[in-house]
């Protein structure tokens, strides 16, 4: 009777847990670590220092996000510290069913004055059936620079993929002083190439990406950067120290290849290795 009993028991699955923190502090003209922690499936690592920043990898060794995975990502660059991050691969998120809770994955970024952070993660590639809740906050000091960028892949245009059912809510939060200066919001369900494929939503692009530049006076750059985007890209001054820019590309190898000019421009270094075409 027990065996009976144990065959109609819900049957749970493994799920990823994933924690990482990260602190730089700048001393003696370079930023260093001050305090590092990881736990489960998230992984930092260090490749060797360019100029006075400090670059890290991420890395999720479960191989991907799927339906109850929880991810985390804290990071605190203390006055004056430079830091690069980006991730080894991009990041794919896998078929969930229906009545598991969407893979999440949350990211904070501190920056104390004089900071800079470049947050350059790979792709997030969306596969069909795919459910992701993801949210990223900023808050950063007046005088701190910005630069982050997120792609979001729709399907593997080379392999034939379609989106036809997705999950998705994305989350954008930037405070400078305390003040919330951009919030950015996307929330996408159901058949998402039927969407994609409006002219008032994508025009049939599989790939979209976001990027932020905040710093002072970053607005005055504004005509500099949109004469960098192509057609399929837009630019935004939200105020006089935040732009905003969003672009599209028919897969994600054409939307990369727009892309590294842009970020190399907006950052003033060469992109991370993993960002090479």
């Amino acid at each position: 009777m027990d065996g009976a009993a144990d065959l109609h028991r819900p049957v749970r699955r493994q799920r990823a847990r994933g924690a990482a923190m990260l602190e730089a502090r700048a001393a003696a003209g370079r930023t260093r670590i001050a305090d590092l922690s990881m736990s489960g499936c998230a992984k930092l690592l260090f490749p060797r220092p360019r100029g006075n920043a400090l670059d890290a990898v991420l890395l999720n060794a479960s191989g991907g996000v799927t339906g109850g995975d929880r991810l985390s990502l804290d990071v605190h660059a203390g006055p004056g510290a430079g830091v690069g991050l980006t991730t080894q691969a991009a990041e794919r998120i896998y078929r969930a069913p229906d009545t598991d809770a969407p893979g999440r994955v949350e990211t904070t970024h501190v920056l104390e004055p004089g900071a800079t952070l470049h947050w350059l993660p790979q792709e997030t590639i969306l596969f069909d059936g795919a459910a992701l809740d993801r949210r990223l906050r900023i808050d950063m000091a007046g005088d701190a620079r910005l630069v982050a960028c997120e792609v979001l892949v729709f399907g593997r245009a080379a392999m034939g993929e379609r989106v036809r059912a997705l999950r998705l809510r994305d989350r954008v939060d930037l405070r400078r002083d305390g003040r919330l200066v951009f919030a950015d919001r996307l929330r996408l369900e159901g058949d998402a190439d039927a969407a994609l494929a409006r002219a008032g939503v994508a025009d049939g692009a599989g790939a979209m990406a976001s990027v932020t530049l905040a710093a002072p006076g970053a607005g005055a750059r504004i005509d500099a950067l949109r004469a960098l985007l192509p057609a399929t890209g837009g630019a935004s001054a939200i105020d006089p120290d935040v732009v905003f820019l969003r672009l599209l590309g028919a897969d994600g190898f054409a939307l990369r290849a727009a892309l590294i000019p842009l970020l190399e421009r907006l950052t003033e270094t060469d992109l991370p290795r993993p960002w090479m075409l």
